[in-house]
């Protein structure tokens, strides 16, 4: 099990005359994801979802600054442990196929061995992904769009991943694709791995995940199940996670006006304030915490 609990991420600058200056990127985020479960994480450009990822993976470049529990199977994340299982137990699909080393062999990306038993299970990771052997000496460059984002998926839980992080596996994909990318992380996780999917897409994770965390400005704003994401949004909790649902063009684009808070400024009460069509003056005293709410979670005073 993951378990992230009030992660705040905080970059370091430098700007003109050597002023030093701190972008809070990221506040008091959390999220859980169980065993055989897909939790999709979605929000807008610069709402922290790939901040998240690299945190996990210990990635993060050196000027960042990192306060919160990351915990994994009850472990802390400690750079040592995360070196250890990163690329093994802690994996990431990423986004563009570009990944694959273009100067080398497929088969040599998707095993690590020329050993006849690396070599056996790369034939069994192949067949699983439907992959023919003939793959193997390909280079990236000869494969369709399909086959290379099998490859990276292949590549990916070829050491056997037990937490899989899929970060925006659709994007321009044709959508047969796209379907495909798909049913395989869902394969994975009914294999018992967990899979954060990290999407703009909420009409992907509705139809893909069990769960769905939706971040805003650097924080979670709501968890709530999958099948929550209907009709007008009646079923959710928070008024920007509604927001989002109805701003799709199935649902009309229905829009709310406002802008994004600073990310160089401290923000003492609700983040989205300015914009929420339901808030109060207490709601501009201190951020609301994470509570239980119909069988999901909220950040909102508000929300029944």
């Amino acid at each position: 099990m993951l378990e992230v609990t009030n992660l705040s991420i905080s970059f370091t600058q430098y700007e003109k005359g050597m002023r030093q200056k701190t972008l809070n990127v990221v506040s008091n985020l959390s999220i859980t994801i169980n065993p055989g479960k897909i939790l999709a994480i979605v929000g807008s450009s610069g709402s922290g979802k790939s901040l998240l990822a690299h945190s996990i993976l210990g990635i993060l470049p050196k000027n960042a600054k990192i306060k919160g529990s990351i915990k994994y199977k009850g472990e802390e994340l400690t750079p040592k442990l995360q070196e250890k299982l990163r690329g093994k137990e802690i994996t990431l699909i990423p986004q563009s196929v570009n990944y694959l080393n273009p100067l080398m062999q497929v088969g040599a990306q998707v095993g690590s061995s020329r050993k006849k038993e690396a070599l056996e299970k790369q034939k069994k990771i192949f067949k699983r992904y439907s992959l023919p052997n003939k793959v193997g000496s390909l280079f990236p460059f000869q494969l369709s769009g399909g086959m290379a984002r099998r490859v990276l998926v292949a590549s990916a839980v070829a050491e056997g991943a037990k937490l899989v992080i899929a970060d925006e596996p659709t994007p321009g994909l044709h959508p047969e694709v796209a379907k495909e990318t798909l049913s395989h992380l869902r394969e994975l996780a009914d294999h018992g791995s967990e899979v954060m999917l990290i999407t703009h897409d909420i009409a992907t994770a509705v139809d893909v995940a069990d769960d769905i965390a939706v971040f805003y400005a650097g924080t979670t704003i709501e968890v709530a199940p999958a099948r929550d994401f209907t009709g007008k949004g009646e079923l959710l909790r928070h008024p920007y996670t509604k927001a989002l649902w109805n701003a799709l063009p199935q649902n009309e684009f229905t829009t709310i006006a406002g802008l994004l808070p600073s990310q160089s400024k401290t923000h003492l009460g609700c983040i989205f304030y300015t914009m929420c069509p339901i808030k109060s003056e207490a709601c501009l005293k201190k951020q609301p915490e994470m509570r239980d709410v119909r069988n999901g979670k909220v950040r909102c005073s508000h929300a029944t």
